[in-house]
């Protein structure tokens, strides 16, 4: 570290020697100061310890500790006085460099333990040839010292994106692209862009799940690109996979998004493909509706596309001649006088006008109706009965013979496997 980079928070652990903590602190130049000190050199700390800061901190503070070898002893004291002190001093994640070089290990380790949340930075004076990693000599009085200096997260970061992609791969985007957030604000600085891109990546798929389309395309080109570059400086294992997977998300946000068209074939891919999703996720009754709603995106671009119907907006002159009357006496709306055809209206219109996907629905309606009202009195619906995922089964296979789609032509979220 540079004495020009002014450090957030220190925590540093102080000794009977005092020249290391005063080096160290110099180094650092902390804007927020902690001393970690036992009751009988509290007083030392003004008076030999302050005088000799070039620059000092905003704040800074004191936790005392009893030079104890019951580690249990002295992490209840860090846990009791930390957490409240870094909330005041308005600390985030990664701001805090800890210093216990110069303790017992009891307290050293109570230190570590108590201040992980935070810490992005672990430094020490140590006697030259002793301890591990980065390090430079560094002039203290009369004595050469080891600077030392790493970070516990780069090798932490492993475990705890393998979690965060856990969320990922459960569809809880918004809670891993949080965690992966987390982890790039602690890990070093070469690390960053890679859990940068990882948590805009879930950010767009969960941008996507709210059916924001743009917003899901833009973030997942920013976070493809970057991923890919991470790969190229051998990025985790299994990056390969997720690359291909988003790459192929990719090319489907990219139809629905260039499309200019108002009634789109894809949304209703989408909308297939989203209800299976709730149901692998147990819930059973969201997934019947967006169920129904595919099955109406898929009327509507059928109506749309080969008739020029507006389902929302019906021309009733349109309309096969046995719906026309029906549609001027039930389907008006009183406010501003248009007629709007629900689901089971627009398969019958299909149906009269003769396309493929309108007469299957009247040749299975028997079968169909059995689904179709499980649906309608499901909670979600228009009634109050929990529906069984054997039901949704049902109804989705009986809704891809209908539309006649393939599995393939429906989007598929990648798994994370980091």
């Amino acid at each position: 570290m540079s004495g020009e980079y002014r450090t957030k928070a220190l925590l540093i652990a102080v000794s009977e020697d005092h020249v290391p903590a005063q080096a160290c602190i110099n180094r650092l130049i902390p804007e927020f100061l902690c001393f970690v000190v036992s009751e009988s050199r509290k007083d030392s700390i003004e008076a030999d310890i302050q005088p000799a800061i070039t620059t000092m901190p905003q704040r800074w503070d004191w936790i005392l500790v009893e030079e104890s070898e019951s580690f249990t002893a002295v992490h209840q004291t860090f846990t009791k006085s930390l957490p409240e002190m870094l909330k005041t001093w308005g600390l985030q994640p990664g701001e805090l460099v800890v210093d216990f070089s110069r303790t017992t290990p009891a307290i050293a380790a109570a230190m570590a333990l108590a201040s992980r949340p935070w810490t992005s930075q672990v430094v020490g004076l140590t006697a030259p040839g002793s301890g591990t990693g980065k390090s430079d000599m560094v002039e203290v009085g009369d004595r050469t010292l080891a600077w030392q200096e790493g970070n516990p997260w780069n090798e932490e970061a492993v475990p705890a994106r393998q979690e965060a992609a856990l969320l990922f791969n459960q569809g809880a985007f918004s809670s891993a692209a949080k965690r992966f957030r987390r982890i790039e604000s602690l890990v070093g600085g070469s690390l960053k862009p890679l859990y940068h891109a990882l948590a805009d990546l879930a950010d767009g798929y969960a941008a996507w799940e709210g059916f924001k389309y743009r917003d899901a395309w833009d973030k997942l080109k920013t976070a493809h690109k970057a991923l890919e570059l991470a790969s190229v400086w051998g990025g985790p294992a299994g990056m390969s996979s997720l690359l291909a997977g988003v790459k192929q998300n990719l090319k489907f946000l990219e139809s629905i998004v260039m499309d200019p068209d108002d009634v789109k074939l894809p949304v209703a891919h989408d909308l297939l493909a989203h209800a299976k999703r709730r149901e692998g996720e147990q819930q059973v009754d969201s997934a019947l509706q967006l169920l129904l709603r595919a099955l109406e995106a898929y009327a509507q671009y059928h109506l749309w596309k080969q008739y020029r119907i507006k389902s929302w907006d019906v021309q009733v002159e349109q309309l096969p001649q046995d719906l026309q009357e029906a549609c001027r006496s039930c389907y008006s709306s009183d406010v501003d006088g248009k007629f709007h055809l629900p689901l089971q209206a627009q398969f019958r219109a299909l149906s009269g006008l003769g396309h493929p996907m309108g007469q299957t629905f009247a040749n299975e309606w028997t079968k169909l109706k059995t689904l179709w009202d499980a649906a309608h009195q499901s909670v979600l619906g228009h009634g109050f009965q929990t529906t069984k995922a054997d039901r949704f089964r049902q109804f989705y296979a009986a809704a891809i013979k209908l539309t006649n789609v393939t599995e393939p032509n429906l989007p598929v979220f990648p798994k994370m496997t980091l």
